[in-house]
Protein backbone atom coordinates (compact mmCIF):
# COMPACT_ATOMS: atom_id res chain seq x y z
CA UNK A 1 0.00 0.00 0.00
CA UNK A 2 2.79 2.25 0.82
CA UNK A 3 4.28 1.60 -2.48
CA UNK A 4 1.13 2.53 -4.40
CA UNK A 5 0.42 5.76 -2.29
CA UNK A 6 4.64 7.02 -2.97
CA UNK A 7 3.92 6.16 -6.75
CA UNK A 8 0.15 8.62 -6.84
CA UNK A 9 2.22 11.34 -4.69
CA UNK A 10 5.17 11.06 -7.28
CA UNK A 11 2.53 11.76 -10.01
CA UNK A 12 1.01 14.27 -8.99
CA UNK A 13 4.27 16.06 -8.48
CA UNK A 14 5.62 15.06 -11.65
CA UNK A 15 5.22 18.00 -14.11
CA UNK A 16 5.75 15.48 -17.20
CA UNK A 17 3.08 13.24 -16.32
CA UNK A 18 0.96 16.48 -15.42
CA UNK A 19 1.35 18.14 -18.61
CA UNK A 20 0.84 14.43 -20.57
CA UNK A 21 -2.72 14.48 -19.08
CA UNK A 22 -3.62 18.16 -19.62
CA UNK A 23 -2.30 17.53 -23.22
CA UNK A 24 -4.84 14.28 -23.69
CA UNK A 25 -7.41 15.97 -22.85
CA UNK A 26 -7.22 19.43 -24.89
CA UNK A 27 -6.30 17.23 -28.21
CA UNK A 28 -9.17 15.26 -27.73
CA UNK A 29 -11.31 18.43 -27.57
CA UNK A 30 -9.53 19.47 -30.77
CA UNK A 31 -9.84 16.07 -32.63
CA UNK A 32 -13.79 15.81 -31.78
CA UNK A 33 -13.86 19.27 -32.66
CA UNK A 34 -12.53 18.66 -36.41
CA UNK A 35 -14.14 15.55 -36.52
CA UNK A 36 -17.65 17.93 -36.05
CA UNK A 37 -16.23 20.27 -38.28
CA UNK A 38 -15.24 17.76 -41.48
CA UNK A 39 -18.46 17.47 -42.36
CA UNK A 40 -20.69 19.92 -44.57
CA UNK A 41 -24.26 19.18 -43.36
CA UNK A 42 -25.32 21.76 -45.55
CA UNK A 43 -24.28 20.48 -48.88
CA UNK A 44 -24.14 16.79 -47.71
CA UNK A 45 -19.72 16.75 -48.56
CA UNK A 46 -16.53 16.72 -46.41
CA UNK A 47 -13.91 18.42 -46.07
CA UNK A 48 -10.97 16.56 -46.63
CA UNK A 49 -8.21 18.96 -45.01
CA UNK A 50 -9.89 19.07 -42.11
CA UNK A 51 -9.90 14.94 -41.79
CA UNK A 52 -6.19 15.47 -41.89
CA UNK A 53 -6.25 17.63 -39.07
CA UNK A 54 -8.22 15.33 -37.09
CA UNK A 55 -6.32 12.38 -38.20
CA UNK A 56 -2.88 14.66 -36.79
CA UNK A 57 -4.67 15.82 -33.71
CA UNK A 58 -5.93 12.16 -32.66
CA UNK A 59 -2.94 10.52 -33.64
CA UNK A 60 -1.54 12.82 -30.95
CA UNK A 61 -3.94 12.18 -28.46
CA UNK A 62 -2.85 8.59 -28.51
CA UNK A 63 0.44 8.85 -28.48
CA UNK A 64 1.03 11.32 -26.12
CA UNK A 65 -1.39 8.80 -23.75
CA UNK A 66 1.12 6.06 -24.25
CA UNK A 67 4.03 8.36 -23.18
CA UNK A 68 1.69 8.92 -20.22
CA UNK A 69 1.89 5.08 -19.59
CA UNK A 70 5.49 5.26 -19.81
CA UNK A 71 6.14 7.64 -17.69
CA UNK A 72 3.64 6.04 -15.29
CA UNK A 73 5.89 2.86 -15.48
CA UNK A 74 9.45 4.73 -15.26
CA UNK A 75 8.14 6.53 -11.80
CA UNK A 76 6.90 2.91 -10.40
CA UNK A 77 10.41 1.56 -11.41
CA UNK A 78 12.63 4.15 -11.05
CA UNK A 79 11.68 6.84 -9.23
CA UNK A 80 12.36 8.73 -12.38
CA UNK A 81 12.18 9.47 -16.09
CA UNK A 82 14.10 7.41 -18.10
CA UNK A 83 16.28 8.76 -21.40
CA UNK A 84 13.96 6.26 -23.76
CA UNK A 85 10.87 8.17 -22.36
CA UNK A 86 12.34 11.42 -22.76
CA UNK A 87 13.23 11.25 -26.36
CA UNK A 88 9.63 10.28 -27.04
CA UNK A 89 8.82 14.20 -26.63
CA UNK A 90 10.92 15.39 -30.12
CA UNK A 91 8.22 14.08 -32.40
CA UNK A 92 5.78 15.95 -30.63
CA UNK A 93 7.69 19.34 -31.06
CA UNK A 94 6.59 19.03 -34.33
CA UNK A 95 2.80 19.14 -33.85
CA UNK A 96 3.27 23.22 -33.30
CA UNK A 97 3.15 23.14 -37.52
CA UNK A 98 -0.13 21.79 -36.74
CA UNK A 99 -1.75 24.71 -34.55
CA UNK A 100 -1.26 22.15 -31.56
CA UNK A 101 0.34 24.11 -28.85
CA UNK A 102 -0.10 21.54 -25.88
CA UNK A 103 1.51 19.15 -27.29
CA UNK A 104 4.61 20.78 -28.50
CA UNK A 105 4.90 22.39 -25.68
CA UNK A 106 4.64 19.37 -23.84
CA UNK A 107 7.41 17.66 -26.56
CA UNK A 108 9.84 20.19 -24.97
CA UNK A 109 9.39 20.12 -21.53
CA UNK A 110 9.46 16.08 -21.76
CA UNK A 111 12.96 16.19 -23.59
CA UNK A 112 14.87 17.80 -21.25
CA UNK A 113 15.72 16.96 -17.56
CA UNK A 114 16.57 20.07 -16.87
CA UNK A 115 13.43 22.33 -17.01
CA UNK A 116 14.59 26.01 -15.90
CA UNK A 117 12.34 29.27 -15.53
CA UNK A 118 14.42 30.30 -18.71
CA UNK A 119 14.35 26.97 -20.27
CA UNK A 120 10.20 27.25 -20.44
CA UNK A 121 10.44 31.18 -21.39
CA UNK A 122 12.82 30.36 -24.31
CA UNK A 123 10.61 27.88 -25.20
CA UNK A 124 7.43 29.52 -25.52
CA UNK A 125 9.12 32.28 -26.71
CA UNK A 126 10.33 29.88 -29.74
CA UNK A 127 6.20 28.85 -30.02
CA UNK A 128 4.90 31.86 -29.71
CA UNK A 129 7.17 32.95 -32.52
CA UNK A 130 6.29 30.20 -34.68
CA UNK A 131 2.84 30.85 -34.52
CA UNK A 132 3.16 34.21 -35.38
CA UNK A 133 5.26 33.20 -38.62
CA UNK A 134 2.52 30.56 -39.64
CA UNK A 135 -0.34 33.29 -39.49
CA UNK A 136 1.35 35.86 -40.63
CA UNK A 137 2.51 33.62 -43.65
CA UNK A 138 -1.09 32.97 -44.37
CA UNK A 139 -1.42 36.67 -46.21
CA UNK A 140 0.62 34.95 -49.01
CA UNK A 141 -2.50 33.62 -50.25
CA UNK A 142 -3.52 37.43 -50.79
CA UNK A 143 -3.66 38.90 -54.11
CA UNK A 144 -0.92 41.44 -52.70
CA UNK A 145 1.09 41.27 -49.21
CA UNK A 146 2.41 44.33 -47.37
CA UNK A 147 5.92 45.77 -48.45
CA UNK A 148 7.31 45.30 -45.48
CA UNK A 149 6.65 41.58 -45.42
CA UNK A 150 9.72 39.47 -46.78
CA UNK A 151 11.64 41.40 -44.19
CA UNK A 152 9.60 41.09 -41.41
CA UNK A 153 8.63 37.29 -42.09
CA UNK A 154 12.78 36.75 -42.76
CA UNK A 155 12.98 38.35 -39.16
CA UNK A 156 10.47 36.55 -37.63
CA UNK A 157 12.22 33.19 -38.68
CA UNK A 158 15.96 34.40 -37.33
CA UNK A 159 14.37 35.27 -33.95
CA UNK A 160 12.57 31.62 -33.85
CA UNK A 161 16.18 30.11 -34.73
CA UNK A 162 17.78 32.42 -31.74
CA UNK A 163 14.91 31.15 -29.02
CA UNK A 164 15.35 27.47 -30.38
CA UNK A 165 19.41 27.67 -29.86
CA UNK A 166 19.08 29.84 -26.67
CA UNK A 167 16.18 26.80 -25.22
CA UNK A 168 19.17 24.21 -26.45
CA UNK A 169 21.83 26.23 -24.64
CA UNK A 170 19.91 26.69 -21.01
CA UNK A 171 19.34 23.07 -21.31
CA UNK A 172 22.86 22.64 -21.30
CA UNK A 173 24.39 25.12 -19.29
CA UNK A 174 21.84 26.86 -17.05
CA UNK A 175 21.40 25.30 -13.69
CA UNK A 176 18.11 26.38 -11.27
CA UNK A 177 21.31 28.50 -9.30
CA UNK A 178 23.48 29.97 -11.90
CA UNK A 179 24.39 30.96 -15.40
CA UNK A 180 27.45 31.06 -17.40
CA UNK A 181 29.04 34.24 -17.24
CA UNK A 182 29.06 33.99 -21.31
CA UNK A 183 25.40 34.35 -21.60
CA UNK A 184 25.39 37.88 -20.06
CA UNK A 185 25.46 39.12 -23.75
CA UNK A 186 22.92 37.14 -24.76
CA UNK A 187 20.57 38.33 -22.39
CA UNK A 188 21.17 41.56 -23.21
CA UNK A 189 20.42 40.65 -27.04
CA UNK A 190 17.29 38.99 -25.78
CA UNK A 191 15.36 42.03 -24.45
CA UNK A 192 15.94 43.97 -28.27
CA UNK A 193 12.95 41.28 -29.86
CA UNK A 194 11.09 42.54 -27.21
CA UNK A 195 9.77 45.88 -29.84
CA UNK A 196 7.91 42.41 -31.70
CA UNK A 197 5.62 41.75 -28.33
CA UNK A 198 7.30 39.08 -27.61
CA UNK A 199 6.94 39.28 -23.68
CA UNK A 200 8.92 35.66 -23.33
CA UNK A 201 11.83 37.13 -24.74
CA UNK A 202 11.45 40.12 -22.04
CA UNK A 203 11.80 37.60 -19.32
CA UNK A 204 13.86 35.23 -20.74
CA UNK A 205 16.49 38.44 -21.13
CA UNK A 206 16.08 39.72 -17.60
CA UNK A 207 16.17 36.16 -15.94
CA UNK A 208 19.35 35.49 -17.91
CA UNK A 209 20.98 38.59 -17.08
CA UNK A 210 19.95 38.22 -13.70
CA UNK A 211 21.58 35.07 -13.01
CA UNK A 212 24.56 35.31 -15.07
CA UNK A 213 25.82 38.73 -12.70
CA UNK A 214 24.77 36.85 -9.71
CA UNK A 215 24.69 39.70 -8.32
CA UNK A 216 22.58 39.58 -5.32
CA UNK A 217 21.48 35.43 -5.08
CA UNK A 218 18.43 36.30 -2.83
CA UNK A 219 16.67 38.13 -4.88
CA UNK A 220 17.41 35.64 -7.68
CA UNK A 221 16.18 33.03 -5.41
CA UNK A 222 13.23 34.99 -4.52
CA UNK A 223 12.66 35.87 -8.56
CA UNK A 224 12.82 32.15 -9.22
CA UNK A 225 10.64 30.65 -6.77
CA UNK A 226 7.75 33.03 -7.78
CA UNK A 227 8.30 32.12 -11.72
CA UNK A 228 8.07 28.57 -10.63
CA UNK A 229 5.30 28.20 -8.98
CA UNK A 230 3.31 30.33 -11.88
CA UNK A 231 5.07 28.08 -14.14
CA UNK A 232 4.17 24.68 -12.52
CA UNK A 233 0.37 25.68 -13.01
CA UNK A 234 -0.18 24.56 -16.63
CA UNK A 235 -3.31 26.82 -17.10
CA UNK A 236 -1.36 30.15 -16.21
CA UNK A 237 0.77 29.35 -18.32
CA UNK A 238 -1.25 28.86 -21.48
CA UNK A 239 -3.07 32.05 -20.64
CA UNK A 240 -0.33 33.64 -20.72
CA UNK A 241 1.00 32.31 -23.96
CA UNK A 242 -2.37 33.46 -25.34
CA UNK A 243 -1.77 36.44 -24.01
CA UNK A 244 1.37 36.98 -25.35
CA UNK A 245 0.85 36.19 -28.51
CA UNK A 246 -2.09 37.81 -29.45
CA UNK A 247 0.10 41.46 -27.54
CA UNK A 248 2.43 39.62 -30.40
CA UNK A 249 0.41 39.29 -33.39
CA UNK A 250 -1.17 42.78 -32.64
CA UNK A 251 2.49 44.72 -32.53
CA UNK A 252 3.45 42.89 -35.85
CA UNK A 253 0.81 42.91 -37.61
CA UNK A 254 1.06 46.07 -39.06
CA UNK A 255 4.21 44.88 -41.08
CA UNK A 256 2.86 41.59 -42.49
CA UNK A 257 -1.26 42.84 -42.59
CA UNK A 258 -2.19 45.14 -45.50
CA UNK A 259 -4.55 47.24 -42.97
CA UNK A 260 -6.97 47.96 -46.26
CA UNK A 261 -8.22 44.14 -46.50
CA UNK A 262 -9.68 44.60 -42.91
CA UNK A 263 -11.45 48.17 -43.82
CA UNK A 264 -11.76 48.24 -47.16
CA UNK A 265 -15.14 47.09 -49.25
CA UNK A 266 -14.78 44.08 -51.80
CA UNK A 267 -18.47 43.94 -53.62
CA UNK A 268 -16.94 41.14 -55.39
CA UNK A 269 -16.15 38.78 -52.63
CA UNK A 270 -19.30 39.56 -49.72
CA UNK A 271 -19.74 36.58 -47.56
CA UNK A 272 -17.55 34.01 -48.68
CA UNK A 273 -16.78 31.09 -46.79
CA UNK A 274 -13.10 30.38 -45.23
CA UNK A 275 -10.56 29.89 -47.52
CA UNK A 276 -6.68 29.98 -47.88
CA UNK A 277 -7.69 33.16 -49.33
CA UNK A 278 -9.92 34.39 -46.16
CA UNK A 279 -8.58 32.17 -43.69
CA UNK A 280 -12.45 33.24 -41.84
CA UNK A 281 -14.10 34.64 -44.60
CA UNK A 282 -15.59 37.39 -45.41
CA UNK A 283 -18.15 40.03 -43.93
CA UNK A 284 -21.21 41.32 -45.82
CA UNK A 285 -18.83 44.33 -47.23
CA UNK A 286 -16.56 41.80 -48.45
CA UNK A 287 -13.74 42.86 -45.40
CA UNK A 288 -10.96 40.02 -44.79
CA UNK A 289 -12.85 38.87 -41.03
CA UNK A 290 -8.83 37.52 -40.38
CA UNK A 291 -7.41 40.50 -40.96
CA UNK A 292 -10.23 42.50 -38.91
CA UNK A 293 -9.54 40.27 -35.96
CA UNK A 294 -6.29 40.37 -35.76
CA UNK A 295 -6.24 44.49 -36.19
CA UNK A 296 -9.45 44.66 -33.88
CA UNK A 297 -6.79 42.89 -30.97
CA UNK A 298 -4.63 46.09 -30.93
CA UNK A 299 -7.92 48.35 -29.86
CA UNK A 300 -9.18 45.55 -26.94
CA UNK A 301 -5.49 45.26 -26.04
CA UNK A 302 -4.71 48.78 -25.78
CA UNK A 303 -8.34 49.59 -24.51
CA UNK A 304 -8.12 46.71 -21.83
CA UNK A 305 -4.53 47.43 -20.64
CA UNK A 306 -4.91 50.99 -20.78
CA UNK A 307 -8.21 51.01 -18.53
CA UNK A 308 -6.30 49.30 -16.38
CA UNK A 309 -2.89 50.95 -15.62
CA UNK A 310 -4.76 54.38 -15.32
CA UNK A 311 -7.18 53.41 -12.44
CA UNK A 312 -4.72 51.33 -10.71
CA UNK A 313 -2.56 54.45 -10.79
CA UNK A 314 -4.70 57.01 -9.55
CA UNK A 315 -6.60 54.64 -7.26
CA UNK A 316 -3.31 53.32 -5.86
CA UNK A 317 -1.98 56.65 -5.33
CA UNK A 318 -5.47 57.71 -3.34
CA UNK A 319 -5.38 54.45 -1.79
CA UNK A 320 -2.07 54.65 -0.20
CA UNK A 321 -2.38 58.52 0.79
CA UNK A 322 -5.59 57.38 2.51
CA UNK A 323 -4.72 54.32 4.37
CA UNK A 324 -1.12 55.92 5.23
CA UNK A 325 -2.81 59.51 6.67
CA UNK A 326 -6.26 57.63 8.02
CA UNK A 327 -9.01 59.97 10.08
CA UNK A 328 -10.38 63.16 8.18
CA UNK A 329 -8.13 62.22 4.91
CA UNK A 330 -9.25 58.69 5.06
CA UNK A 331 -12.69 59.83 5.51
CA UNK A 332 -12.25 62.64 2.73
CA UNK A 333 -11.40 60.14 -0.15
CA UNK A 334 -12.92 57.25 0.72
CA UNK A 335 -16.63 59.01 1.02
CA UNK A 336 -16.04 60.50 -2.33
CA UNK A 337 -14.79 57.52 -3.80
CA UNK A 338 -18.26 55.44 -1.89
CA UNK A 339 -20.39 58.00 -4.03
CA UNK A 340 -18.64 56.79 -7.34
CA UNK A 341 -18.77 53.38 -6.46
CA UNK A 342 -22.34 53.68 -6.13
CA UNK A 343 -22.93 54.22 -9.76
CA UNK A 344 -23.01 51.22 -11.68
CA UNK A 345 -19.08 51.20 -13.57
CA UNK A 346 -21.50 50.20 -17.38
CA UNK A 347 -23.60 53.17 -16.46
CA UNK A 348 -21.50 56.05 -16.03
CA UNK A 349 -18.77 54.45 -18.82
CA UNK A 350 -22.23 54.74 -20.72
CA UNK A 351 -23.22 58.38 -19.93
CA UNK A 352 -19.27 59.73 -19.94
CA UNK A 353 -19.54 58.25 -23.36
CA UNK A 354 -22.90 59.53 -24.33
CA UNK A 355 -21.78 63.14 -23.15
CA UNK A 356 -18.46 63.37 -25.18
CA UNK A 357 -18.87 61.05 -27.82
CA UNK A 358 -17.90 57.31 -28.64
CA UNK A 359 -14.30 57.70 -29.49
CA UNK A 360 -11.35 55.46 -28.13
CA UNK A 361 -10.04 57.92 -25.81
CA UNK A 362 -13.28 58.58 -24.70
CA UNK A 363 -14.16 54.67 -24.38
CA UNK A 364 -10.11 54.31 -22.08
CA UNK A 365 -11.82 57.32 -19.62
CA UNK A 366 -15.01 56.46 -19.24
CA UNK A 367 -13.80 52.52 -18.48
CA UNK A 368 -10.83 54.18 -16.10
CA UNK A 369 -13.49 56.43 -13.74
CA UNK A 370 -15.33 53.55 -12.78
CA UNK A 371 -12.58 51.39 -11.68
CA UNK A 372 -10.83 53.53 -9.36
CA UNK A 373 -12.60 53.28 -6.78
CA UNK A 374 -12.11 49.11 -6.69
CA UNK A 375 -8.24 49.63 -6.60
CA UNK A 376 -7.76 52.72 -4.29
CA UNK A 377 -9.79 50.13 -1.50
CA UNK A 378 -7.45 47.45 -2.39
CA UNK A 379 -4.57 49.60 -1.61
CA UNK A 380 -5.58 51.59 1.60
CA UNK A 381 -6.38 47.88 2.95
CA UNK A 382 -2.71 47.09 1.99
CA UNK A 383 -1.46 50.01 3.41
CA UNK A 384 -3.20 49.46 6.46
CA UNK A 385 -1.66 46.34 6.99
CA UNK A 386 2.27 47.14 5.90
CA UNK A 387 2.05 50.45 7.81
CA UNK A 388 2.20 48.66 11.08
CA UNK A 389 5.14 47.05 10.07
CA UNK A 390 8.66 47.22 11.81
CA UNK A 391 10.32 48.28 9.02
CA UNK A 392 8.08 51.15 8.76
CA UNK A 393 8.82 52.41 12.23
CA UNK A 394 12.33 51.86 11.82
CA UNK A 395 12.31 54.42 8.65
CA UNK A 396 9.85 57.15 10.55
CA UNK A 397 12.50 56.96 13.07
CA UNK A 398 15.41 57.32 11.04
CA UNK A 399 13.69 60.88 9.77
CA UNK A 400 12.50 59.27 6.14
CA UNK A 401 9.58 61.97 5.43
CA UNK A 402 6.17 60.70 4.67
CA UNK A 403 6.43 60.83 0.84
CA UNK A 404 9.45 58.92 0.71
CA UNK A 405 7.62 56.16 3.57
CA UNK A 406 4.82 55.91 1.50
CA UNK A 407 5.96 55.65 -2.24
CA UNK A 408 9.48 53.67 -0.97
CA UNK A 409 8.84 51.47 1.84
CA UNK A 410 4.84 50.95 1.69
CA UNK A 411 3.62 50.88 -1.65
CA UNK A 412 6.12 48.48 -3.07
CA UNK A 413 5.16 46.12 -0.30
CA UNK A 414 2.05 46.61 -1.30
CA UNK A 415 1.98 46.19 -4.88
CA UNK A 416 1.54 41.80 -5.04
CA UNK A 417 -2.36 42.28 -5.07
CA UNK A 418 -2.65 45.16 -6.85
CA UNK A 419 -0.87 43.48 -9.78
CA UNK A 420 -2.97 40.46 -9.02
CA UNK A 421 -6.19 42.39 -9.29
CA UNK A 422 -5.08 44.62 -12.55
CA UNK A 423 -4.15 40.99 -14.24
CA UNK A 424 -7.61 39.53 -13.10
CA UNK A 425 -9.67 42.82 -14.17
CA UNK A 426 -7.72 43.14 -17.95
CA UNK A 427 -10.35 40.62 -19.02
CA UNK A 428 -12.94 42.76 -17.40
CA UNK A 429 -11.97 45.63 -19.41
CA UNK A 430 -11.73 43.53 -22.87
CA UNK A 431 -15.45 41.94 -21.91
CA UNK A 432 -16.98 45.87 -21.54
CA UNK A 433 -14.78 47.03 -24.81
CA UNK A 434 -16.56 44.86 -26.13
CA UNK A 435 -19.88 44.93 -24.85
CA UNK A 436 -20.40 48.72 -25.56
CA UNK A 437 -18.82 49.06 -28.95
CA UNK A 438 -21.50 46.33 -29.82
CA UNK A 439 -24.13 48.18 -28.70
CA UNK A 440 -22.44 51.05 -30.78
CA UNK A 441 -21.58 53.38 -27.63
CA UNK A 442 -17.34 52.34 -27.99
CA UNK A 443 -15.04 51.93 -30.77
CA UNK A 444 -15.97 54.12 -33.72
CA UNK A 445 -18.48 51.58 -36.25
CA UNK A 446 -15.91 51.44 -38.91
CA UNK A 447 -12.75 50.67 -36.91
CA UNK A 448 -12.25 47.05 -36.68
CA UNK A 449 -12.20 46.54 -32.93
CA UNK A 450 -13.64 42.88 -32.15
CA UNK A 451 -17.45 44.19 -30.72
CA UNK A 452 -17.92 45.84 -33.71
CA UNK A 453 -17.14 42.65 -35.76
CA UNK A 454 -19.47 40.52 -33.40
CA UNK A 455 -21.90 42.99 -34.01
CA UNK A 456 -22.15 42.69 -37.62
CA UNK A 457 -21.84 38.84 -37.66
CA UNK A 458 -24.68 38.89 -35.05
CA UNK A 459 -27.45 39.39 -38.35
CA UNK A 460 -25.80 36.46 -39.80
CA UNK A 461 -26.00 33.88 -36.93
CA UNK A 462 -28.10 31.47 -39.10
CA UNK A 463 -26.69 31.83 -42.71
CA UNK A 464 -23.14 32.34 -41.85
CA UNK A 465 -22.60 31.55 -38.02
CA UNK A 466 -18.67 32.10 -38.83
CA UNK A 467 -18.98 36.12 -38.90
CA UNK A 468 -20.20 36.22 -34.85
CA UNK A 469 -18.16 32.83 -34.04
CA UNK A 470 -14.35 33.75 -34.40
CA UNK A 471 -14.73 36.89 -33.26
CA UNK A 472 -16.64 36.12 -30.03
CA UNK A 473 -14.08 32.98 -29.37
CA UNK A 474 -11.25 35.88 -29.43
CA UNK A 475 -13.06 37.46 -26.79
CA UNK A 476 -13.78 34.14 -24.52
CA UNK A 477 -10.08 33.04 -24.99
CA UNK A 478 -8.52 36.17 -24.29
CA UNK A 479 -10.77 36.82 -21.09
CA UNK A 480 -10.17 33.28 -19.73
CA UNK A 481 -6.04 33.49 -20.52
CA UNK A 482 -5.84 36.55 -18.29
CA UNK A 483 -8.19 34.64 -15.47
CA UNK A 484 -5.75 31.70 -15.39
CA UNK A 485 -2.70 33.82 -15.71
CA UNK A 486 -4.27 35.88 -12.62
CA UNK A 487 -5.00 32.94 -10.57
CA UNK A 488 -1.64 31.36 -11.16
CA UNK A 489 -0.01 35.09 -10.16
CA UNK A 490 -2.18 34.97 -7.39
CA UNK A 491 -0.89 31.40 -6.18
CA UNK A 492 2.45 32.50 -6.67
CA UNK A 493 2.28 35.71 -4.66
CA UNK A 494 0.50 34.58 -2.01
CA UNK A 495 2.24 35.15 0.92
CA UNK A 496 0.42 32.15 2.91
CA UNK A 497 2.15 29.78 0.24
CA UNK A 498 5.51 31.66 0.21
Amino acid sequence: MKFISDVKLLLKITQEYVNAQFTIAFSAIFSLLFLLYSFNFSEGVSRPYVLAFFAIYIGTTIYVWLISLLIKKDLAEHRELTKRTRLLGIPLILTIFVGNVFAAGFGFMLATKNKTAEYTFAVYAFLTQIFIIMISGLNLFKPYVVDTFVLAMGGFILLALLYLATAVLIAKFVTVDTAPKWMLPLGIVLLIPTVTGNFFSLLLGITLIRKARNSDPSAVEKWQKTWNKILRNTMAVFGLFFIVFMFSLSVVSSWTFDYDFAVENNYAVLLQTPSLEYPLGTDNFGRDLFSRIVFGAQISLIVGFSATIIPAIIGGALGAISGYYGKNTDNIIMRALDILYAIPGILLAIAIIAAFGANTTNLIIALSVGAIPTYARTMRANVLQISNYEFVESARALGANDRSIIFKHIVPNALAPMIVKATLTIGGAVISTSSLSFLGLGIEPHIPEWGNILKVGSTYLESHSYLAIFPGLCIMLLVLSFNFFGDGLRDALDPKSN
